[in-house]
C-alpha cells in the first residue's frame, strides 16, 4: 500500500511539475509576443521584479527611461540567455568571464567594454555594457523566445527601492507599462540585486556593486 501511494505521489509531482513548464512556456511566448511589437513589461527576474523591453528597440529603451523618471545617462542592465548570446553583443568576451558565469552561485551582472548591436540607449558614455547570463528559468524562456536579450532594470521610479515581489511595485509602474508577465505574481521568496563587476579586456577587475 506504501509503495502505491509513493506511486500516486510521484505521478501528481510529475503531473504538477509538467503542468507548471508549460505554464512558464505560455507566459514566456505571451511576454515575447508583447516586445516582439516594442511593448514594454513588468516580469519577474533572476533578482527583483523588472521592467523590460527588447534590448535592440530604441524606441521601447526610451519608454523605459521616461517611465523609471531615470537620466539616460544611467545604463540599464541587459539580460541574455548564455554565452553564445552574450558573443553577439559584445565585440570581446574575456575568458575569465565565462570563467566566473559559470563559477557564479548567486546572479551577477559584468560590464563589458564595448558593447554592440544594443540600442545606444544602453551603452555607458565609453562604451560598455553591462549584461547578465541569467539562470532564471522564465527569463531563459523569455530570451530565446524573442530570440534577442531584453533589458532588466529594477521596477521603480528612479531612487526609489527596488520592488522584490510584485506587490511592492507602484502603481505608477504598474499603469505605465503594456503587459504584466502573469508568472511568479504571489512569490514572497526573497531575492536581491545581482553582484556588479566591470570586467576589461586587459584584465583589469572593478566591482562596482558587491
Amino acid at each position: 500500500m506504501k509503495d502505491k501511494n509513493k506511486d500516486v505521489a510521484n505521478v501528481k509531482a510529475a503531473t504538477d511539475e509538467s503542468a507548471k513548464q508549460i505554464n512558464l512556456m505560455h507566459e514566456a511566448s505571451k511576454c515575447a509576443d508583447a516586445l516582439k511589437k516594442g511593448d514594454i513589461i513588468l516580469y519577474p527576474t533572476d533578482t527583483v521584479w523588472g521592467i523590460g523591453c527588447d534590448a535592440t528597440n530604441s524606441n521601447a529603451v526610451k519608454r523605459i527611461f521616461n517611465l523609471k523618471k531615470r537620466a539616460d545617462s544611467k545604463a540599464m542592465i541587459v539580460l541574455v540567455d548564455s554565452i553564445a548570446m552574450l558573443e553577439r553583443y559584445v565585440e570581446e568576451v574575456p575568458e575569465v568571464a565565462c570563467q566566473l558565469i559559470e563559477a557564479a552561485v548567486n546572479p551577477i551582472t559584468i560590464v563589458y567594454d564595448h558593447g554592440r548591436g544594443l540600442a545606444p540607449e544602453l551603452l555607458a558614455e565609453d562604451g560598455s555594457a553591462g549584461i547578465r547570463v541569467t539562470t532564471d528559468p522564465f527569463c531563459r524562456a523569455l530570451c530565446r523566445k524573442l530570440r534577442r536579450p531584453i533589458v532588466s532594470t529594477s521596477a521603480n521610479i528612479s531612487g526609489m527601492p527596488s520592488a522584490k515581489f510584485y506587490h511592492e511595485i507602484a502603481i505608477d509602474i504598474t499603469k505605465g507599462v503594456d503587459y504584466v508577465a502573469q508568472w511568479r505574481l504571489d512569490d514572497i521568496t526573497s531575492r536581491q540585486p545581482s553582484s556588479v563587476i566591470k570586467l576589461s579586456v586587459n584584465g583589469e577587475v572593478t566591482i562596482l556593486r558587491p
